[in-house]
């Protein structure tokens, strides 16, 4: 069975998307011989057209000059604002993998000063290395990264594009936005900040072109096209205490993306940023032609955060949604041509609760599937127009933080209402900053990432609509909760337009005390210490049962 995967992919990849904006540089390309003044001459016959069409229209030798200097006055440009990212992290030999870690270059070597009184002295450590890519936000020395390139890294080394390198810490860190910022303390003369563009502004067609790291091969240059917007990319992490969360507004590229150029930067034929690369889609590791880029606007809006505060508090309204299609809408009374996110959960406690939203509360058969229908209907939010629930999402992310207002207009029964909310962190963002490693490591682990579930979860895995708990998506090869047994998710299913997995185990309750989603369950696991036994009660295949896990530290 072919399987599609979306790779992380790590190392200092600039992407430059070269843009025809004002102040940019001005690519004039013409085709074949200058115009110049002739008579005006019928049109030509069809036999005519073929004979033109098959005479090949050859780029003269001054546009490919014009075309090649343009090139290498964005390298030249740009490549003193990238860095190479170098880090290594202890880990037990036992382990096979750790999931979404910085891909690996080279053999491991052996941990010759292993403490012999160490506690895990029968599984010696070795270090990982990995490459990662960044770029300079400030003449402060701040480094800005892919979270998912630092994260849990116990050694960090920044190298710049004139070879001088140094250690570096991370001093802010998001992972539900994949973003983190380094600080390194090097001369002045080294930091060379990165200008920022207009994201919002880019257009599918755009040149693209990448400057980076692939490989490790540092100051690569590759080129291509904005090849689509609005993307959505889905995180999730492996440890519980993180819910799964996905990146909106996310720019897509054509652009030669690899292994190690996460962290790099898109930008315009300026030089500007139009966004961070983050991810691959592709079955091979490697580049595929499809590249995901975290848009500038969201880096611009949220990096200021991680250096002030070192961490970011995501804007959160407290629902679940989908977009409202033809059919949804004539399911609900409505004009099939009605746009907009109809709302499927209100979730308790949020903000979306205490404004009085109401969230789809009976079912309909569409396209042979039984869903959710008769929630309110965003349709404008601070007077933007909604086509979708990913323009909810997206403008969120754009321009709002937690402790904001928002107006939302919304249908209910066919009547347009309006109000005003304020809006909350998203449950476990913002709440740990990076300075604190060792509470961190002390924490006990169960190494799953899992979903909250649902009604239409349960559904699609044939269980009744009122079944609660954690479905669990993906298991860490070695944890406690692989040694235990314990079963991931299997079937592609989507969910109010994102892919998810189904299938695997749901867990209800932890000795005897029920569970109702990822937070509460994470603040249960949270309580044992390392080597507790914990009683967990599952739901797989439709069938009731438990599993002993012994819970241990990271």
């Amino acid at each position: 069975m072919n399987k599609k995967l979306i790779t992380i992919s790590v190392s200092t990849i600039l992407i430059l998307a070269l843009t025809a904006c004002a102040g940019g540089f001005q690519l004039s390309l013409p085709i074949g011989k200058a115009e110049t003044e002739e008579p005006i001459q019928e049109s030509p016959t069809p036999n005519e057209m073929e004979e033109e069409e098959t005479e090949p229209q050859i780029l003269g030798a001054p546009d490919l000059d014009g075309l090649q200097a343009a090139y290498i006055d964005i390298y030249q440009k740009v490549l003193p604002s990238v860095v190479s990212i170098e880090i290594s992290t202890a880990v037990a030999q036992s382990m096979p993998s750790i999931p979404d870690f910085p891909f690996d270059f080279g053999f491991p070597e052996q941990d010759e000063n292993n403490d012999e009184e160490d506690e895990n002295e029968n599984e010696p450590e070795y270090q990982q290395s990995g490459a990662g890519s960044g770029f300079v936000w400030d003449r402060d020395g701040h480094i800005v990264t892919n979270n998912h390139v630092v994260d849990g890294a116990d050694y960090i080394r920044v190298r710049f594009s004139d070879g001088t390198s140094t250690l570096a810490e991370v001093i802010g860190s998001d992972s539900n936005s994949d973003l983190a910022v380094l600080k390194v303390d090097v001369a002045v003369d080294l930091l060379h900040p990165i200008q920022l563009a207009d994201s919002t502004r880019v257009k599918v067609g755009q040149i693209a072109i990448a400057i980076g790291n692939p490989f490790r091969q540092s100051g690569s240059m590759t080129a291509g096209i904005v090849s689509g917007l609005g993307r959505s990319l889905a995180l999730e992490s492996d440890l519980l205490s993180q819910v799964s969360y996905t990146i909106p507004d996310v720019i897509q590229t054509d652009t030669a993306i690899n292994p190690g150029n996460s962290g790099g930067v898109l930008v315009d034929i300026a030089g500007k940023l139009i966004g961070v690369t983050t991810a691959i889609e592709s079955p091979v590791r490697a580049n595929s032609g499809v590249g995901y880029v975290i848009p500038s606007i969201i880096v611009q809006k949220i990096v200021p955060f991680l250096i002030k505060d070192g961490n970011y508090r995501q804007p959160y309204i407290g629902i679940t949604g989908r977009d409202l299609t033809p059919e949804l809408a004539e399911a609900m009374g409505l004009d099939a041509s009605q746009r907009g996110a109809l709302v499927i959960d209100v979730i308790p406690g949020t903000p979306a609760e205490e404004a009085g939203f109401q969230g789809s509360d009976r079912t309909s058969r569409v396209d042979g599937q039984e869903v959710r229908v008769g929630g309110d209907i965003l349709v404008k939010v601070n007077d933007q127009a909604v086509d979708d629930f990913e323009d909810v999402t997206a403008y969120l992310a754009r321009y709002l933080n937690a402790g904001d207002k928002l107006t939302i207009s919304y249908l209910r029964d066919g009547k347009e209402n309006e109000l005003t909310l304020t809006l909350a962190a998203r449950p476990g963002t913002g709440t740990q900053a990076p300075s604190e490693p060792e509470e961190v490591a002390e924490r006990v682990w169960l190494g799953i990432s899992g979903i909250d579930m649902n009604a239409t979860i349960a559904q699609a895995m044939g269980l009744r609509i009122n079944t609660s708990g954690v479905l669990i998506q993906q298991i860490t090869s070695g944890s406690p909760a692989d040694e235990a047994g314990l079963r991931g998710s299997y079937k592609p299913f989507e969910l109010d337009g994102e892919q998810v997995l189904i299938g695997g185990d749901i867990i209800s309750a932890v000795d005897g005390q029920e569970v109702d989603g990822v937070d509460e369950l994470a603040q249960m696991i949270n309580t044992y210490q390392p080597g507790d036994e914990a009683t967990l009660s599952i739901l797989r295949d439709g069938k009731k049962g438990t599993v002993k896990v012994t819970l241990a530290k990271r």
